[in-house]
């Protein structure tokens, strides 16, 4: 199926376009805050669930699980349905498993409740860069992807110290309300802002399929490249600022949760201070190839000096953690490069395979660094819930920088497309 350009008469308002385009972004800040929140919650889930690490990076993780394992039949609900219907129906079900988890008695109804908010925040990221694909200019997609991982980072950042001073005060359930509450407000407004795409004719060929641009984006080795690179970037980000670096740095430089989620949200800065500036800069210079592998560069060298440099203090730790975001958020990217080397009509399922592998570094890696921490407990426990030696979080950090190393690797074999996208190469 193609889709017709808007004529004049039938194109909405630029300035309404814009606002649904922010309100998709404002969806991926909140997914985002759902995304990071668990971190300030580690000793607290431990005590009510009566759980280890690896238990409680698998209540972490389902919200990877669902987020990452639908991406791609989100791609091609989006390449078919357009936006309004899916974010509005997707908001719903955030707000309906925010209160799930919130209301959870026991393990497997926690599960249920982080599985349903991972499905419905799947809709978010996702619908930011169809959003701007499907209505903005195509010159500006790289900026607005920046743009909205910018924002997506701000989600990380309240994830972070606010969300932890807030649960310290209040309790994890209680917050968890409240971001039920504030879902409910950003579901209307969805409703009331976001506009579909244009009447769609049939096509002939292979764009009459809706499972032709999967295929199609699926056959090409650019995108599983991009794809990977940009997994690697975000593995440091989910697995360690967004669950296990919070107790990490409280045990290794003995400081109170807040302190230590207010230098891992510094992490988030540096994040979202480099994807706008990286996506603009990709955007002017119409290069993505040298920065991914700058930034890639960056960001190995950077987790690595943050776990392993001996004796640093929290504010060069802080310092560090910001070139660590500043370097990943490169992998912003990522999704220009493979779109640029899909064709149109593939573009919701090509946008979908990427984001699988990104967040599905937080799937893989959260109950991972989890089991490794439990393999290398030593047995203390405090208030009820484990706590891990500083030499185990090393040993089980170790992972983060070789990850991020494979990143770089597969960067070196992207192919530059100096911001054209693939009809335009081949005119």
């Amino acid at each position: 199926m193609t889709v017709t350009s808007p004529t004049p008469s039938d194109r909405p308002a630029g300035g309404l376009l814009y606002a649904g385009w922010f309100l998709c972004a404002v969806f991926f800040l909140y997914a985002f805050v759902h995304r990071v929140a668990p971190s300030v919650m580690v000793d607290d889930l431990m005590r009510d669930f009566a759980v280890g690490g690896a238990a409680l990076g698998n209540l972490s993780a389902f919200y990877y699980y669902a987020y990452a394992g639908s991406q791609i039949p989100v791609g091609v609900l989006f390449d078919r349905f357009g936006p309004r219907r899916l974010i509005t129906a997707a908001g719903a079900v955030v707000v309906l498993g925010s209160v799930v988890f919130a209301t959870a008695e026991t393990l497997w109804l926690a599960n249920l409740g982080r599985l349903m908010i991972g499905f419905g925040c799947a809709f978010s990221f996702a619908g930011a860069l169809n959003y701007a694909a499907l209505w903005l200019p195509p010159g500006r997609f790289a900026t607005l992807g920046g743009w909205a991982q910018m924002l997506g980072v701000v989600g990380g950042i309240a994830g972070q110290a606010p969300a932890g001073a807030a649960v310290e005060a209040f309790g994890w359930r209680p917050v968890t309300m409240v971001l039920a509450v504030f879902g409910v407000g950003l579901t209307l407004a969805f409703g009331v802002v976001l506009r579909d795409k244009p009447r769609a004719v049939d096509g002939a060929g292979v764009a009459g399929s809706m499972l032709a641009g999967l295929r199609r984006a699926a056959g090409t080795g650019q995108v599983w490249l991009a794809g990977g690179f940009g997994m690697a970037m975000t593995a440091s980000m989910l697995a360690f600022a967004g669950l296990w670096g919070v107790p990490y740095i409280m045990e290794a430089h003995d400081l109170t949760k807040a302190e230590a989620a207010g230098l891992v949200s510094i992490l988030f800065v540096g994040w979202g201070i480099g994807a706008p500036l990286l996506g603009w800069l990709s955007d002017r210079l119409r290069r993505r190839r040298a920065l991914v592998l700058a930034g890639g560069t960056l960001a190995t060298l950077g987790i690595a000096a943050a776990i392993y440099t001996p004796g640093i203090t929290p504010p060069w730790l802080g310092a560090i953690l910001f070139v660590q975001g500043l370097g990943a958020s490169s992998m912003v990217l990522c999704f220009a490069v493979a779109r640029e080397n899909t064709p149109a009509w593939a573009g919701g399922a090509t946008l979908g395979i990427v984001n699988t592998l990104v967040v599905g570094s937080g799937a893989i890696m959260q109950p991972l660094l989890g089991w490794a921490l439990d393999t290398l407990w030593d047995g203390r426990v405090e208030a009820g819930a484990r706590v891990y030696s500083v030499a185990a979080y090393e040993t089980a950090f170790l992972i983060l920088p070789a990850t991020c190393a494979a990143g770089v690797l597969a960067a070196l074999l992207l192919r530059e497309t100096h911001g054209r996208t693939l009809e335009e190469r081949e005119a």
